[in-house]
């Protein structure tokens, strides 16, 4: 994955996964390579929302 990657790219791509994989008209590698990038995204978008948690919790104390 990209390390340069912005919380709203990586969104994006996910909605793109989706997309492909509810088109149903990619190979089972294709889905599971999606799946498993999906994955990743999830996980970078998660870590990205609370590392801002975190932030704001701090500027609000």
């Amino acid at each position: 994955m990209n390390s340069n990657l912005t919380y709203e790219e990586a969104v994006t791509r996910l909605n793109e996964i989706v997309a492909a994989l509810e088109k149903n008209d990619v190979s089972l590698d294709e889905a599971l390579a999606l799946f498993e990038e999906g994955t990743a995204l999830t996980a970078f978008c998660t870590e990205k929302l609370t590392q801002a948690k975190q932030k704001i919790t701090e500027i609000d104390k």
